[in-house]
C-alpha cells in the first residue's frame, strides 16, 4: 500500500507537536492533523507546569516571551481559611502563555519537517482487518483519505476515536468539569507563589487556584466533580472570605470551560497501528489535574517507538506494546499512588481537611518540604520525603484522620 506519510498525528496540541518533532528530525514523514484554523487557539488550561519536568524534556529554557512567570512555591487554604505553605530557594515551577508555547513546539516540529493541516478534522479512522492504517480528514473544502504506517492520537480528552482503534476511551466518572479564566486588578497577592483554596463549597472534588501572571493580573479557575464550574466560579468571586477580597475589584478578560481526566492512564493506549497519548489516553496527574509534562513525557516515548516500530516495518500491537511497557515502567508507580491520594481526597470531608492542615503546621513542615525536588512524579515524591520523620509521622496520622468514618 502507498503511504502519504509514515506517521499520522490527530491533534496540534502540545502532545501531538511535541511527538511530530521528535519523529520528524529523524527524517520520518510526519504530518499533523488540527481541526482548529491555528496552533494554541482556544486555550484549555492555565499553563502552570514544572521547570525540571521542561528540563527533562529539553525544553527549558524557552523562549522569554512565552514564560509570563516563575514561581517560588504555593500557599495552600484549607476550607476554613488555616494556611499552609511551602517557599523554596529556587524556582520550581513557572506558568507559560499556552498559546505561545503550542505554536512554540509546534514550530520545532514544522522547522524539523512535520507538514501541519489546520482547520482539518478526523472524522473516522481508516481500518484494514482490524488494522488502523489511515485517517479520514474534513477540511473547509473537501474530504479526503490519508494513508500512513502509524497513527497518533493527540486528539484531547473528547477521545472520539479511540473505540474505533478497539480501545477504551478515560472514564466518565473521572472527568471532571472545569474553568480557566484571567482577570485583572487582583489585589494582595505575592507574585512568585501559586494560591490553591479547598473545599466542597467551592469546589467540590477539586480545589480553585490563584497564579498571578504580574502587574495585578492573574489566572484564576477551578474544576467540580458535580456542578456548574461558571457558578462555583462566581461564587468563588463573591463570597469566599478569602477570596473576594483578593477578587473585589476584578475583572474577567477571559474565560474558557474544559474538561479534566483524573482517572490516571487508560489501561491500553496502543493497538494495531495505532497508539494514543496526551488526555486522549488520560496521562494526567490525577492529583492536581496537570497533564502536559505527563503528556510530553509519554508522546516523546510514543515517538521513539514509533520509530522503532518503522524502522522494524513492524507496526503490529505486539511490537507497539512497548510503548505501554515504557510509560508504565516511567510513570505507572506515581500515577497509583496519585490515584490513590484522589481516592483518599474525594471521600475527605471538609473538616478532615482542616485538622491536617492544622498538623501542617504544628510540625513546621514547611521545612522539610523544601527539600522534596520532585513535584512531576509524586510516588517517587513521596519515597523521598518520607526520609523526613516528620514527614512519615504526617502521612500516617494524615491516613489515620483520612480512613475514619464520617464524622469522626
Amino acid at each position: 500500500m502507498k503511504h502519504d506519510y509514515d506517521v499520522a498525528i490527530i491533534g496540534g496540541g502540545p502532545c501531538g507537536s511535541f511527538s511530530a518533532f521528535q519523529i520528524a528530525k529523524n527524517q520520518v514523514t510526519v504530518a499533523v492533523f488540527e481541526e482548529h484554523p491555528q496552533i494554541g487557539v482556544p486555550t484549555h488550561c492555565p499553563g502552570h507546569l514544572s521547570i525540571n519536568g521542561l528540563k527533562r524534556l529539553g525544553l527549558y529554557p524557552l523562549p522569554p516571551k512565552i514564560i509570563e512567570n516563575i514561581f517560588y512555591g504555593a500557599k495552600f487554604y484549607s476550607p476554613k481559611g488555616i494556611e499552609f505553605s511551602v517557599r523554596l530557594n529556587s524556582p520550581v515551577t513557572c506558568t507559560v502563555n499556552r498559546s505561545l508555547f503550542d505554536k512554540y513546539i509546534a514550530h520545532l516540529a514544522e522547522k524539523s519537517g512535520a507538514k501541519y493541516y489546520l482547520h482539518s478534522r478526523v472524522t473516522r479512522l481508516i481500518s484494514d482487518k482490524f488494522k488502523v492504517i489511515g485517517l479520514e480528514v474534513q477540511s473547509e473544502t473537501q474530504s479526503r483519505q490519508i494513508f500512513s504506517k502509524i497513527i497518533i492520537d493527540a486528539e484531547g480528552i473528547t477521545a472520539r476515536l479511540l473505540k474505533s482503534a478497539g480501545l477504551n476511551p478515560p472514564e466518565k466518572k473521572w472527568i471532571l468539569k472545569a474553568v480557566h479564566a484571567e482577570v485583572e486588578n487582583i489585589k494582595n497577592v505575592e507574585d512568585d507563589i501559586v494560591e490553591v483554596y479547598l473545599g466542597n463549597d467551592y469546589a467540590p472534588g477539586f480545589y480553585f487556584w490563584i497564579i498571578p501572571k504580574k502587574d495585578g493580573v492573574a489566572k484564576i479557575g477551578l474544576a467540580a466533580r458535580s456542578g456548574n464550574p461558571g457558578d462555583y466560579l462566581e461564587k468563588v468571586m463573591k463570597k469566599h472570605p478569602i477570596v473576594s477580597l483578593k477578587l473585589k475589584k476584578s475583572k474577567i478578560t477571559y474565560k474558557k470551560f474544559h474538561s479534566i481526566t483524573l482517572g490516571g492512564p487508560i489501561s491500553k493506549a496502543f493497538s494495531n497501528g495505532f497508539l494514543a497519548i496526551g488526555d486522549a489516553a488520560s496521562q494526567v496527574k490525577p492529583t492536581t489535574g496537570g497533564g502536559i509534562i505527563t503528556g510530553l513525557t509519554c508522546s516523546k516515548i510514543a515517538a521513539e517507538i514509533t520509530l522503532k516500530a518503522i524502522s522494524s516495518n513492524d507496526t503490529s500491537a505486539k511490537f507497539l506494546r512497548q510503548y505501554q511497557e515504557r510509560i508504565s515502567d516511567f510513570i505507572g508507580f506515581d500515577m497509583k499512588v496519585m490515584r490513590g491520594i484522589r481516592k483518599l481526597l474525594n471521600r475527605t470531608s471538609d473538616k478532615k481537611i482542616d485538622i491536617i492542615a492544622q498538623l501542617y503546621n504544628m510540625l513546621k513542615l514547611e521545612t522539610a518540604i523544601k527539600k522534596v525536588k520532585e513535584i512531576d512524579y509524586q510516588g517517587k515524591a513521596v519515597i523521598s520525603a518520607i526520609r523526613d520523620l516528620r514527614i512519615l509521622a504526617f502521612l500516617i496520622y494524615s491516613l489515620i484522620v483520612l480512613s475514619l468514618q464520617p464524622g469522626r
